[in-house]
């Protein structure tokens, strides 16, 4: 899917947002960053949901930005409507502004991710203190960058379990922008096979793998998890529910004695408890678990041989 939009004319951006609920937070996000091309701003929940606003170019002097509204409107519907949804009204601001091309990046700064791990944008400078590991992702790529809650506590987990018990290999299951394998990575894995099923997750996740200098550790891959060969003392994967419930005997048999899982991108409540009982009854035990929003993460270890 291309982006939308054309700049080079009379400096005029529009900045395109809806509210959307928190499971579809991540979804939405991503199609809007594919769509902008540039910057996609996800302000925090309140009670009406996540407001998600993509920034656009607009050369239209006749009626700014209609043809763009339209498109994304449309492509909004369509994601929408494969969760048997409506998709909420948009709402646009219109900014003539010369410097808006770059303008838009000061929504994004720096910021410590997890306790130790800051996110920084390339535009960025950010002289790491000591014992703190930087990861250089640009908010612009689909497939996250840590700003939705269950990114946050896949890194915590993963980089709080590694901090205690340091691991040779691990897995990351659709690992998007290879976040979480860089992470990996940077706390130490000397391995880490990095897999996702869509051909832009990694060809994004290996451009970022050499941005921040671990392409020696992270190999990204478009294999299949049923291709998987190898025991791993880590297993990250945040996903959906339905497809760790679905993948659950596939990662067990990966998983080495004694080794930890984490798994995110489930909603608190059924979901959850779904999650714990397909793992805990393959074997596995949770020794750890986080919620933020609607959002729950676990942390299990394998307690069979």
């Amino acid at each position: 899917m291309d982006k939308i939009g054309s700049g080079g004319g009379e400096n005029t951006w529009l900045k395109i947002s809806l509210q959307v609920p928190a499971t579809l937070v991540e979804s939405v996000s991503d199609l809007m960053a594919v769509l902008s091309g540039s910057g996609v701003e996800i302000s925090p929940e309140t009670v009406e949901g996540t407001r998600i606003s993509g920034f656009f170019p607009c050369t239209d002097d006749m009626n700014p930005g209609a043809e763009i509204t339209r498109v994304v409107q449309g492509k909004m519907e369509d994601l929408f409507g494969l969760y048997g949804r409506s998709a909420p009204a948009l709402s646009v601001e219109t900014f003539n502004d010369q410097d808006w091309a770059t303008s838009w990046k000061r929504f994004f700064t720096p910021v410590e991710i997890v306790p130790g791990l800051i996110i920084k944008p390339s535009w960025e400078e950010y002289p790491a203190r000591e014992g703190e590991r930087v990861i250089e992702m640009d908010p612009g790529q689909a497939f996250g960058t840590g700003q939705h809650a269950s990114t946050r506590m896949a890194l915590s987990l993963l980089t709080g379990s590694l901090a205690r018990h340091p691991a040779d290999r691990m897995l990351d299951v659709g690992t998007g922008t290879g976040i979480l394998a860089i992470a990996a990575a940077l706390y130490d894995v000397r391995r880490v096979v990095a897999i996702d099923n869509d051909p832009e997750a990694v060809r994004v996740a290996e451009e970022n793998s050499v941005n921040n200098n671990v392409s020696g550790a992270v190999m990204v891959s478009g294999m299949d998890i049923a291709d998987v060969r190898g025991k791993f003392s880590m297993i990250a994967a945040n996903i959906v529910h339905d497809v760790l419930v679905s993948m659950a005997p596939h990662l067990q048999k990966l998983l080495a004695p004694a080794g930890r899982v984490v798994l995110a991108g489930i909603l608190k409540g059924e979901q959850e408890e779904n999650c714990i009982q397909m793992y805990e009854g393959l074997g596995l035990q949770v020794i750890d678990a986080m919620h933020e929003e609607e959002w729950a993460a676990l942390l299990l270890q394998r307690t069979t041989r």
